[in-house]
């Protein structure tokens, strides 16, 4: 995603695609990753999975925060990556998110991978 907006208060930007460089498809996540913002997130994982093959990767390096509706985004984004033979790997997880993934038991189910 973009760099956050440096607005007093700012939840930070939509997600965005890398853009058509080689290797897997990136969405980069930035500022808070919660009921606002968890629908257009797992829209463009969605896109992401729709399009190559291979892993795709959510570089989450710049997430401030995340609740359990932007974990259920990245969840359900996994689920169709899956379908579809792929894999949701995350790129650059803090330690939040580290600890909800770690809570919630579902850790073991996003590869890591460098942030690209």
């Amino acid at each position: 995603m973009d760099e956050p907006d440096e607005q007093p208060g700012s939840r930070g930007t939509g997600p965005t695609p890398a853009g058509s460089v080689p290797g897997p498809p990136v969405v980069r996540v930035a500022g808070e990753l919660d009921a606002d913002r968890a629908g257009a997130v797992l829209t463009e994982l969605i896109r992401a999975v729709a399009t190559g093959s291979g892993d795709v990767v959510a570089d989450v390096s710049a997430v401030t925060f995340c609740d359990s509706s932007g974990l259920n985004a990245l969840l359900r984004a996994r689920m169709a990556a899956g379908e579809a033979g792929r894999r949701l790997c995350l790129a650059g997880a803090n330690p939040q998110l580290e600890r909800l993934l770690e809570l919630t038991g579902v850790r073991p189910l996003f590869p890591v991978v460098p942030v690209p």
